[in-house]
């Protein structure tokens, strides 16, 4: 399996998972029924795919449940007793003691809640809705090889949910625990795999997310439709592509104009696209690429005594160095070199730009303050220019978080300084005029 390149950078900058008291992305895909299946999503957002196959299967899985809209089989209590039965022995080897972790009562359980799982995958696995879908052929097939087995000939053939007999509770006990604890534990594999497909399902039908293409690795093609940032309550999509002709955008905006929501918007559709997973737009087509890295955070290595600049140059060397091994990347810079002073940067950026664009096997969004770059920036066809405008209303600056072609040299810092009354505080020891409020002044 090829997985796609990322580091905890982006990670973080994607905010993949949640932190404190915030979520993730990993949250607001988790609708799972099980501790398994929790396992098993948290790994697939931690390995992307990298698979232009294997991202169309899964996504096809996903999309197939959720217009069927069938619900999880299982109890999640059956799941929480079944998995403490099965790990109770490997508990009393940790704790060294002689002493049965369960009581005959509690083995007599596991052992009813895993036979009744075994049954109820095999019910599952021959409906017709899901013998249906193509893509989930291997995992089906998979399950039935192993439910074919002679081992578990007794199991399908055991009878509603009463009782059963001391002798064979201890005779599927030595089966389940001991003699085919591995077959079991694989078909607990598979279910936890149904388990996050389908929660995923669920997810992109309530919030109506798309179903991504992936498209041949190498291409450059990336087009998505009305893409926002699910974590916003009141988003504003845009319209974006991006292509080999054209493979470097540069993006202006004065502060607060929306520049780093509308990358980590993008980055995070292209991140969960590779997993094979619905987003948020309305249409989204992508070639997948070999690694994603985004620098929208950056923060300083104290650890190593590095500045912000050095931190900065350190993450464009690890690009740099990806991009001369051939790698087809997804590349994104928010407000590059901001860590040192204005020449510097402004000389850093175009250098740096020019070199990225000369790469057509990967795309890059670099966004910047710097709008005097893009005079000589322009002079390179592959690089795009688009921006976020700001409209004044008086005193007060407004934000459309709209796309435009072209670069802006809106800066109202000073204006939002004055609105805050901050100089007359520093003057007076408070603010005379009545405060005016923007809203809120993320970026």
């Amino acid at each position: 399996m090829k997985y796609l390149l990322t580091d905890e950078q982006t990670i973080g900058d994607l905010r993949i998972f949640g932190q404190r008291d915030s979520s993730g992305m990993y949250d607001l895909y988790n609708s799972t029924h099980t501790r398994g299946a929790e396992t098993v999503l948290k790994e697939m957002f931690t390995k992307p795919l990298a698979d232009q196959g294997e991202i169309n299967r899964r996504s096809s899985i996903i999309e197939h449940f959720a217009g069927m809209g069938l619900s999880f089989p299982f109890e999640a209590a059956l799941f929480d007793m079944a998995e403490k039965y099965l790990t109770a022995a490997d508990e009393q080897k940790k704790q060294g003691t002689q002493h049965a972790v369960l009581s005959e009562k509690e083995i007599a359980n596991g052992v009813m809640a895993v036979i009744e799982l075994i049954q109820r995958i095999r019910e599952f696995v021959d409906r017709k809705e899901v013998t249906g879908i193509s893509a989930l052929t291997p995992e089906r097939e998979s399950i039935i090889l192993l439910l074919q087995d002679t081992a578990f000939e007794p199991v399908m053939r055991e009878q509603g949910k009463g009782k059963i007999a001391y002798a064979a509770v201890t005779a599927y006990d030595l089966l389940f625990r001991h003699r085919e604890r591995s077959k079991v534990e694989k078909l607990l594999g598979h279910i936890y795999f149904l388990d996050v497909y389908m929660s995923v399902a669920k997810v992109a039908k309530e919030r109506k997310f798309v179903f991504p293409k992936a498209m041949e690795k190498g291409k450059c093609h990336l087009r998505i439709e009305g893409v926002y940032h699910p974590e916003l309550s009141n988003p504003v999509s845009n319209d974006f592509a991006m292509h080999p002709e054209r493979n470097l955008l540069f993006l202006t905006g004065a502060n607060m104009a929306g520049k780093s929501t509308f990358l980590r918007a993008v980055s995070t559709a292209v991140y969960v696209a590779h997993m094979g997973f619905p987003v948020a737009a309305k249409l989204m087509e992508f070639s997948v690429f070999d690694g994603i890295y985004t620098t929208i955070n950056l923060p300083d290595n104290l650890g190593i005594g590095a500045s912000h600049f050095y931190a900065e140059v350190l993450r464009v060397k690890k690009v740099a160095t990806e991009l001369n091994a051939g790698k087809s990347l997804f590349i994104i810079f928010d407000e590059m070199f901001r860590g040192t002073n204005v020449k510097d940067a402004h000389e850093a950026t175009v250098e740096i730009s020019i070199a990225f664009a000369a790469k057509k096997n990967s795309l890059f969004i670099i966004s910047s303050h710097i709008v005097e770059a893009g005079e000589r920036l322009q002079q390179v066809p592959s690089i795009g220019f688009q921006y976020l405008p700001t409209r004044m209303n008086g005193h007060m600056p407004e934000y459309t978080y709209t796309l435009e072609n072209g670069i802006t040299a809106d800066r109202h810092g000073m204006i939002i300084i004055r609105n805050e009354g901050i100089l007359e505080i520093l003057q007076h020891g408070r603010k005379r005029a009545v405060r005016r409020t923007i809203g809120s002044y993320a970026d």
